[in-house]
């Protein structure tokens, strides 16, 4: 059964705590860092807490991940969103990965600031992936042995300076600003058995109240076991880190036809940058000053709830 947790801060001091409605009972243990918490802790023991709660009210919650943590990501990993991003899915052979800053980490109910740099700022609900222990040699992860490698799940919002990523070439400094990775509010902890649930995991999306992203993560593309075999051969994980799934469609984001890709091609960079920049900038989706998202990952069942992401949009002007 999965067990829903917390890092908080009370009094001036940070806990990680148990979830139960709308309070926290404090977990004991001082666990400074993720890693530190997921090494240490088991589920079936924090299910057996007990003692007086504390009302969420009274408390702040933090992100659940710490900035020590790597911070992978998975790009264009729903099939739709390949298709909105130029891609066709049936060419695409490779599961695009990618980073972002450790330091753009915030609690889920951070204010998002947008760089005086950017106009196009796009949201990207995430799946994340916390990793159980450490990981420094290939392994074959398998539907069968997942739950050794995957402590619990958060939800992400993947925040992208599109006009510094993409005619910059830059997805690490366009991802990395501060703020642009709300994590959280909830590190629902997972028993192998609980693993199925990776595959009917519901992500919603709104911004000021109007649906823009709704999926089902059965619609990932590159799955949890094969990206961890694949990044096992590639670098190390440490208990604590952070692996972000992808996002569906939806994004402000909107790949040129085809067809102006291939006339784009054959004009100077600067020429077709420019005509990128005005046709984006013609899309009302992208956000703005002001604008309100929430964010919610859920089982259909309702076992699994990841609470709810509530971001504000403002100036960093």
């Amino acid at each position: 059964m999965p067990a829903h947790t917390l890092r908080y801060e009370h009094d001036g001091q940070t806990h990680w705590g148990l979830l139960r409605d709308d309070a926290v009972l404090r977990i004991p243990g001082n666990f400074a860092t993720t890693g530190e918490f997921v090494s240490a802790v088991r589920v079936a023991d924090l299910l057996a807490l007990d003692g007086p709660p504390l009302p969420l009210s009274e408390v702040r919650v933090l992100s659940p991940v710490t900035r020590n943590q790597r911070f992978v990501c998975q790009g264009a990993n729903y099939r739709q969103h390949m298709i909105d991003s130029g891609v066709n899915p049936d060419d695409k052979n490779f599961n695009m990965i990618f980073t972002k800053a450790p330091s753009c980490i915030v609690p889920a109910d951070s204010d998002i600031v947008r760089p005086p740099v950017c106009k196009l700022l796009d949201y990207e609900i995430e799946l994340g992936l916390v990793i159980r222990g450490a990981i420094e040699a290939p392994v074959q992860v398998t539907e069968a042995n997942l739950g050794d490698y995957v402590a619990g799940v958060v939800i992400v919002n993947d925040v992208t300076a599109r006009d510094i990523q993409l005619p910059q070439m830059q997805f690490y400094k366009g991802k990395s600003f501060r703020t642009f990775g709300p994590v959280g509010p909830v590190l629902c902890l997972l028993e192998q058995g609980d693993m199925r649930y990776l595959s009917d995991l519901q992500l919603r999306l709104s911004v000021n109240g109007q649906v823009r992203q709704s999926d089902n993560t059965a619609n990932l593309v590159y799955k949890p076991a094969e990206t961890l075999t694949e990044l096992s051969s590639v670098h190390d994980f440490a208990a604590g880190d952070l692996l972000s799934t992808g996002t569906p469609s939806g994004c402000a984001l909107k790949a040129p036809s085809p067809l102006m890709q291939k006339i784009a091609a054959l004009l100077p960079e600067r020429t077709k940058w420019t005509m990128f920049q005005q046709g984006q900038e013609a899309r009302p989706q992208y956000l703005k000053d002001g604008d309100r998202l929430e964010a919610s990952i859920r089982s259909s069942d309702g076992k699994i709830d990841l609470g709810v992401q509530r971001n504000l949009v403002v100036n960093g002007g």
